[in-house]
């Protein structure tokens, strides 16, 4: 494929992408009232042919008979269940290159705040599975990765209105297979340490003692400078140590990708010798066996449904895992790790009823409440309450049914997925995809110039002749290539 032709398959998918874009972009009414429609609340019941009332954004009102301002926009629900957006406590969407910056050990100087990509299709597509916030996480090549961050899924608007307001920043550390890089190698380049499960242990036990010295220094300086000391020389900034001084002080919430339960022990046993808290096990996948040391350090879990056996430390998991730790005492949540299976999390949290019989309501609290009070948002989205976010999801049917599709998708009452109109611009979308792609076929069939012309063949110099000075057209040392152009600019 000709470099004509990559730009305009570039062309393509760009114009597709911003034409799904424009096509929903959301109004942005100041007053909106979805009536008639079945309410799951999570934290006050069933509404039956409930109302919800949405001024600039939040939730002003949820009850019966709540009867429409003037000039309010009136979504009618009949026969529809609404309930909290879905919250994906373990994501990797919306980052713009690799998730991993996998050279070194400690990472922790990386942001992913800094790589989000608004236009990542991933984004629209799980708003379309009534996906509204997101926890954009670090890869896990390390024992300590880089910052993560909370999102909400505003499709259509630019990467610095991505980031959930408010929201506890975090930063993804791991263990087992992956940051020991047992899995693969880089053929011609050394194995980087750690390659051990003991080895991951002592690089996060010695990034924490690293970041507790860079922390006294800097306590021991703003006293000194408080006390009005003058020609104070500041410790040195290091980028690497801040985000961990940060998760010292409670600041910064850890998200630990996690299988094994004796790694699950150590890394509490670390994070009660430097003082701070794991605030969630990703994945936790031997969590049930340790739920109660997990629950007693006031730690979270988020795991996946039923994927087990995929990996040789991955062959204890069991899909009864959410319901144990949660009889346990352990706020659990169901979490993605992947872009399609967040566009049906709410079938994901549905199979805890049937592997450990979870209640309808605990079932829903895993993709809701439960993933808002492990990110520490659960003030502002998770449930359907007077004075949040109206972040919420419509749907046909009752949303833990295999049958349930999601017909409107809100954030701050502006609706970013509509499943009628998404369905009536495909034609539109289709048309233009078309024509595109005629445009580039009719790109391809033009001969480059100079094609078809006949070479003239280059006579052969003749033994001990010299070659020829160069013509006046090259004099003074110009050369094809940086020769200057003719008049008028053309080159």
């Amino acid at each position: 494929m000709n470099r004509t032709k990559v730009l305009l398959a570039a062309a393509i998918l760009a114009g597709l992408a911003l034409s799904a874009k424009a096509a929903n972009l959301p109004s942005d009414p100041p007053v909106v009232l979805i009536q008639n429609a079945t309410i799951l609340t999570v934290t006050h019941g069933i509404i039956e042919h409930g109302s919800i009332l949405i001024r600039d954004g939040k939730i002003a009102e949820v009850g019966k008979d709540i009867k429409a301002p003037s000039g309010a926009e009136v979504i009618d629900a009949t026969g529809q269940f609404v309930m909290p957006g879905i919250i994906d406590c373990h994501s990797h969407i919306a980052i713009d290159g690799g998730v991993n910056e996998g050279s070194i050990s400690v990472s922790s100087m990386a942001n992913i705040k800094e790589v989000l990509d608004s236009d990542d299709i991933s984004i629209y597509r799980d708003l379309a599975g009534g996906v509204t916030e997101a926890n954009v996480l670090h890869g896990s090549a390390n024992p300590i990765g880089g910052q993560t961050i909370v999102i909400k899924l505003r499709w259509g608007q630019p990467a610095d209105k991505l980031p959930f307001e408010g929201a506890v920043p975090g930063i993804k550390f791991a263990l087992g297979e992956n940051p020991k890089r047992s899995n693969f190698s880089i053929p011609g380049m050394p194995k980087r340490y750690p390659a051990t499960r003991m080895g991951v242990e002592e690089s996060i036990r010695e990034a924490f003692v690293e970041a507790r010295d860079y922390k006294n220094a800097w306590d021991t300086y703003n006293k000194k400078v408080a006390a009005g000391e003058k020609n104070l020389i500041p410790p040195r900034r290091d980028l690497k140590l801040e985000p961990l001084v940060e998760v010292l002080e409670g600041k910064r919430y850890v998200h630990a990708h996690s299988y094994r339960e004796d790694e699950i022990l150590m890394l509490l046993r670390v994070a009660k010798e430097f003082g701070f808290k794991v605030q969630t096990f990703q994945h936790v996948l031997e969590g049930y066996k340790v739920a109660d040391e997990i629950a007693a350090a006031g730690s979270y879990g988020s795991t996946f449904s039923d994927w087990w056996a995929y990996k040789v430390e991955a062959y204890d998991a069991i899909p009864y895992n959410m319901a144990l730790m949660t009889r346990r005492g352990v706020i659990m949540s169901v979490n993605s790790d992947d872009a399609e299976e967040a566009t049906h999390l709410n079938q994901e949290a549905a199979k805890s009823m049937k592997y450990g019989g979870l209640t309808h309501n605990e079932a829903l609290r895993l993709v809701t409440l439960n993933p808002a009070i492990q990110l520490g948002i659960d003030k502002w989205v998770g449930s359907i309450e007077a004075g949040k976010d109206a972040d919420l999801a419509i749907y046909n049917r009752d949303p833990l049914s295999a049958y349930a599709v999601v017909q409107k998708t809100l954030i701050d009452g502006k609706v970013y997925f509509d499943r009628a109109k998404d369905i009536a611009g495909r034609a539109k979308l289709e048309q233009e995809k078309k024509a595109l792609l005629e445009k580039e076929k009719k790109a391809g069939e033009k001969k480059p110039e100079g094609a078809g012309k006949k070479m003239e063949p280059k006579p052969e110099a003749k033994p001990g002749e010299k070659p020829k000075p160069p013509s006046d057209s090259m004099a003074g040392g110009a050369s094809p290539v940086n020769a200057a152009p003719v008049a008028g600019g053309a080159q």
